[in-house]
């Protein structure tokens, strides 16, 4: 599965990361914050290179959206749909055709030099992201490629975020709940203020080649979702393929898998997989100053009330 790729990039930078000063950990490019654990800014100085194909798979979600699941969901998607035989489709869903990919599984991470690399990736690509619509290379949006764009809601993906963060060391020192969830809702954080992701989108209701879902979507219903997205992305899958993807890419399926390698990592990549964690964290004050800020920035959009906040997000 992808997620191998995912865990070697992990622990290489979790090495790597013992030698980086607190003060390094973080740097500033074109208005937000990135890590210098998984990116680097000669990387996203260039990402105008990258060079999309108009059968590319994109899909983009702010950090702890749920991106590593769905992702290996299309991965398992495009697999079935290529019909290809026993031996090339072991080689898709395992990546030996995509050591690229799962080296620097998201667009922006790892070095300037990745994008001539990826020429040489087969069609079709399942490409990731974390960025905003408007810092997306131009070519995805020239070449008409698909994008499905994920959210989940911003409670628990606040908590998500700060777990993962926490576990691999992304910030110059740990950080408590009520420090993260201070620089969370400013948008102190890498790739900046999760709503602002929202109200970018937004403006893309009406692209027939962008798609939205969310998280929960997926979680109450992966059969019918993974269904939606198959007829998004033209993939020609079965029933029976879809059940046995949703069978295959299970909250405890893909942690059990990320143990068998490396229980540590896995543990930061899969923690538990629910819905409304932060029922367990928020203050009574976080609540109010989050449900305030939501209600101010996007309540009113439509994609404000695609993700329903009222149900997720309160009581």
């Amino acid at each position: 599965m992808a997620l191998a790729g995912m865990r070697e990039l992990l622990e290489k930078s979790l090495a790597e990361s013992k030698d980086v000063t607190p003060s390094d950990k973080m740097f500033l490019h074109d208005g937000e914050l990135y890590t210098t654990m998984i990116c680097c800014p000669e990387t996203l100085k260039i990402l105008d290179t990258f060079e999309a194909r108009s059968d590319d798979v994109i899909l983009v979600g702010y950090p702890k959206t749920g991106t590593n699941w769905v992702g290996q969901i299309l991965v398992e998607l495009e697999a079935a749909s290529g019909k290809y035989d026993e031996e090339e489709r072991k080689k898709r869903c395992t990546g030996q055709n995509e050591k690229e990919l799962l080296l620097f599984p998201y667009l922006e991470f790892g070095d300037p030099a990745k994008f001539e690399r990826m020429k040489k990736l087969p069609s079709r690509r399942v490409v990731k992201t974390h960025l905003a619509p408007q810092k997306l290379p131009k070519s995805i949006y020239q070449k008409k490629a698909k994008i499905l764009v994920l959210f989940r809601n911003p409670k628990d993906t606040a908590v998500s975020y700060l777990h993962f963060a926490n576990g691999m060391k992304l910030f110059p020192t740990q950080k408590s709940w009520d420090e993260f969830f201070s620089d969370f809702i400013s948008g102190k954080v890498p790739y900046g203020l999760y709503l602002n992701h929202i109200i970018e989108w937004n403006k893309y209701l009406d692209d027939k080649n962008v798609m939205f879902m969310t998280y929960e979507e997926i979680k109450e219903n992966p059969a019918l979702e993974m269904k939606r997205m198959a007829e998004f992305f033209d993939f020609s899958v079965s029933k029976q393929e879809i059940q046995s993807i949703v069978e295959k890419t299970t909250f405890k399926a893909m942690k059990d898998q990320a143990a068998e390698t490396n229980e540590g990592i896995g543990n930061i990549l899969f923690r538990k997989g629910i819905v409304g964690d932060w029922k367990n964290v928020f203050s009574e004050a976080q609540n109010e100053e989050m449900d305030r800020k939501f209600e101010e920035i996007v309540a009113r959009t439509k994609l404000g009330k695609m993700i329903k906040y009222d149900v997720y997000c309160k009581g």
